[in-house]
């Protein structure tokens, strides 16, 4: 015990406490109230609740000198028992904190009460409820008083010490009632040893008693006159080790107030537990020393007993006992405890052979907590020391377990392709850590194990680039398959083409070499057909090469392809000539899918026809019959003078006669129907020419006030000063004005300014530079002033007629009032953007607004 802290000390609470009435004989507290009782009979109450006290005196009314034997105050500080002894006998009182005078209680006459145990359950301020009295002759009594009543309700006699009469000393709460003494002792219960012996100076040294206010916590001694407050401080400071000292290492951890005094429980802990050779358990109290006993002598002391388990487990707990701050520390007992784990394993699978079954379920437990202890710990352990110590211990299936654990998954996918297990690797290829790269960097090895589930893994997964599988598409189909056997590649080329609409020319050629290789080239063909970028805005038809595709069909001997493609690439020729090795048929289908080139259809059909007639092996009437046959199937594309040079020289003309007369007939009705197309064209000539004649000698009557549709003037009036005041330039050599068929007439210059203010720009332009180059010419190349022209005139046009026509094609050819300029004219404004001012001219603007009043609305 440390001594030079003190646990109690006594300090003067009340010098005069007695108040001259006598001295102290007794004492009793609760609720801050102390009572004591005097040797002149006083009972005095000092309430430090509240700072008063009143005093009662219990000897009034008896003869000879009245003592105070003992007094009992209740936990609430209300209720008081006092009993008085004299030379006349023992009287018992009671008093409340709100009476002046007490209560004697008759029936007890006699009675010396040594001890009241009051119900705390259910006392209250105005009642004691049951409360029981030991007295000195051993008997209990039980009693209840209430303050209203100022008397006892009942006075029961409950029981008697018959056997051994003594007196009670205490039921519940006493008072110490020493007579004498200067030395104060303090017992500890638990072991029963002196802890507290102290002689006071500062203090009476007549104490004559103690008691306790169980209310307030407080402990009080007195002498004859004073009272005095005794404090307790920390009193189980060291209750640790007295627990310790009795082996209850529970209650001594719980009493503990550091860790230092944990770690000497600890300590003793382990060291009995390795004493006794529990060394596992020792290994687990060890983990928890932290100060007073190094790591290192610790582990010295499983490593001298050879205990390598006790060891595991208390590097084990040790890690569990560190905080996240101990980085480095963790790491290297981590990596101690893998290593201790291997071994244990190690020396588990040598002893396997001689093994019992317990010993085998032993190994299997030693597995499973090992990978609970990797996967607890793989984000301390260092991944590279730990691979390697996995690795020369040969624990493939921990190393792969770790490997996963870190998403080392290239190491974890290496070791399934190695066991043959195509299906793990490409469930955790499927998972969505794992980088893609690694699909195309083992889809060799994985197509090669198990092509089925490869190609159904890369079917399933998004993102994938299926051109960087190629090379391992091209490794699969390079080896050889039955005939009955799907082929998987095909198949994920096909999901990547018609599903994914890939459109990779690499994707495209793989599967058309794919197709070309099997025997049935029906696929192939359809493939070639597809026009897989039809869906795209002006995109191709197919996305693969063409030229590729050719040589390997002619390669693999695919004719009909090669027909396809040659007829693909426009060569139709190409393909014409190699579908007359395959097929006639497809000969015949081919020249006939020429439309917009007519001589290359007849090339390609007399080919066809060339063909048909050398390779018939029938005799020569019948070639003939058959050639004549074919030459119907052309829709009359070829004649029979087209294919007599590939008849023999010396074939008869019997043979041909009616195909000639045929032929014969075909010609006379495209000559007769070319003689009705001439004769046709001769009449419309004649025609025209009439019309012509007719349209020379065409007039129009106007009346001399007829005006003219924009100046509204006189048509006939043509006053040079008037077309210069108005802006018109002169004439030239043009008629003076225009008459239409619809009965409008407008001056030359009138016509002229009306057509170029309401043409276009372009199109005014080219008006008015028609018209300055016909007025540079001047009047001498005028043939006729009023407009008439002479037959002969169009042999010897002359370069003003050539502009005057211009002219007259651009302002005259329609009336501007009935023709579509006029109609143009509908979708311009009222008022043009040059009009502005005159627009602006017209706004109305208020005068005076500085006498107008604004009126607002709410809407």
């Amino acid at each position: 015990m440390d001594q030079g802290r003190q646990v109690f000390t006594v300090d003067l609470l009340e010098r005069y406490a007695a108040k001259g009435k006598g001295v102290i004989t007794c004492m009793a507290a609760g609720n801050d109230v102390i009572v004591i009782g005097t040797s002149k009979g006083w009972v005095i109450r000092h309430d430090f609740g509240v700072g008063d006290s009143f005093d009662i005196d219990l000897s009034v009314g008896r003869p000879g000198e009245q003592s105070i034997h003992r007094v009992f105050v209740d936990p609430g500080g209300s209720h008081c028992i006092a009993t008085v002894v004299g030379s006349g006998g023992a009287e018992t009182y009671y008093t409340h904190a709100k009476w002046t005078k007490p209560r004697v209680l008759s029936k007890l006459k006699g009675l010396v009460v040594n001890a009241v145990a009051w119900n705390r359950q259910q006392i209250t301020e105005a009642s004691t409820k049951e409360v029981i009295l030991g007295a000195e002759n051993g008997q209990l009594h039980e009693i209840a008083v209430d303050e209203k009543d100022k008397r006892e309700k009942y006075i029961k006699f409950l029981f008697q010490l018959t056997e051994l009469p003594e007196a009670f000393m205490g039921l519940q709460m006493e008072t110490a009632n020493l007579t004498n003494g200067t030395r104060y002792y303090v017992m500890a219960q638990i072991i029963e040893e002196l802890q507290f012996d102290q002689t006071s100076e500062s203090v009476s040294r007549d104490i004559i008693g103690l008691c306790i206010d169980a209310t307030a916590g407080l402990f009080y001694a007195y002498d004859q006159n004073s009272i005095f407050q005794v404090s307790v401080n920390d009193e189980g400071r060291d209750m640790w080790k007295v627990y310790l000292d009795m082996k209850e290492y529970t209650a001594a951890l719980a009493n503990c107030r550091d860790p230092l005094q944990r770690d000497q429980v600890y300590l003793l802990q382990a060291d009995a537990a390795f004493a006794s050779r529990d060394f596992l358990r020792a290994a687990s109290f060890y983990a928890k020393v932290n100060y007073i006993l190094s790591f290192e002598e610790i582990t010295l002391k499983f490593i001298s007993a050879s205990e390598q388990d006790a060891l595991r487990t208390f590097l084990l707990r040790k890690l569990d006992n560190l905080t996240k701050d101990d980085k480095c520390q963790i790491t290297m007992i981590s990596t101690w405890a893998t290593e201790l784990y291997l071994d244990k394993i190690n020396r588990l699978l040598l002893e396997e052979e001689s093994a019992s079954e317990n010993h085998s379920s032993e190994y299997q437990s030693v597995i499973q907590e090992f990978r609970a202890f990797l996967s607890d710990s793989k984000d301390v352990l260092d991944e590279a020391t730990t691979m390697r110590l996995l690795e020369s211990y040969g624990r493939v299936e921990e190393l792969v377990y770790f490997a996963s654990l870190k998403e080392q998954y290239e190491i974890v996918i290496h070791h399934y392709i190695q066991q043959g297990e195509a299906k793990r690797a490409l469930e955790v290829l499927q998972k969505p850590a794992v980088p893609i790269d690694l699909q195309y960097k083992f889809a060799p090895d994985l197509i090669a194990l198990d092509a089925y589930e490869t190609v159904e893994s890369w079917m399933a997964t998004k993102n994938l680039n299926p051109r960087k599988l190629i090379p391992a598409m091209m490794r699969y189909s390079s080896e050889p398959h039955a005939k009955n056997e799907t082929h998987e590649v095909i198949k994920y080329l096909e999901f990547c083409v018609h599903q994914l609409h890939n459109e990779d020319p690499g994707i495209h050629n793989l599967l058309l070499s794919l197709y070309a290789k099997q025997e049935d080239d029906g696929a192939l063909l359809r493939f070639l057909q597809c026009k897989f970028g039809k869906g795209r805005e002006n995109g191709p038809d197919f996305f693969y090469d063409p030229k590729y595709a050719l040589r390997l069909c002619l390669k693999e001997k695919r004719m009909r392809a090669c027909v396809h493609i040659y007829s693909m690439m426009a060569m139709h020729e190409e393909a014409v000539a190699l579908a007359l090795q395959v097929d006639p048929e497809l000969a015949m289908a081919e020249a006939d899918k020429v439309e917009d080139d007519e001589d290359l259809r007849k090339k390609l059909w007399l080919m066809v026809a060339k063909h048909v007639i050398e390779q018939e092996k029938g005799t020569k009437r019948e070639n003939i019959r058959k050639a004549i046959a074919f030459l119907k199937e052309t829709d009359g594309l070829l004649k029979i003078e087209d294919i007599l040079p590939f008849f023999p020289d010396f074939a008869l003309i019997d043979d041909f006669k009616e195909a000639i007369c045929s032929s014969l007939e075909d010609y006379n009705k495209q000559i007769e129907q070319l003689k009705q197309e001439m004769n046709d064209a001769t009449h419309g000539a004649d025609n025209i020419r009439n019309d012509i004649s007719a349209l020379a000698q065409r007039y129009a009557v106007i009346d001399r006030d007829e005006e003219c549709g924009v100046c509204k003037r006189k048509i006939l009036t043509v006053a040079a000063d008037y077309r210069f005041s108005r802006g018109y330039t002169s004439a030239g050599p043009m008629a003076p004005f225009y008459v239409f068929p619809c009965g409008h007439s407008f001056h030359a210059q009138c016509l002229i300014a009306h057509v170029t203010r309401c043409t276009n720009e372009t199109q005014a332009e080219y008006i008015l530079d028609l018209h300055k180059q016909l007025t540079l010419l001047g009047d001498g190349s005028r043939k006729d002033l009023n407009g008439s022209i002479a037959e002969d005139s169009i042999s010897s046009t002359t370069p003003a007629d050539k502009l005057r026509s211009q002219l007259d094609d651009a302002i005259a050819s329609e009336c501007p009032f009935c023709g579509e300029l006029m109609i143009n004219e509908i979708s311009l404004p009222f008022i043009l953007p040059e009009e502005s001012q005159e627009v602006s001219s017209w706004e109305i603007k208020p005068h005076n607004l500085g006498n107008q009043r604004t009126l607002s609305l709410q809407v």
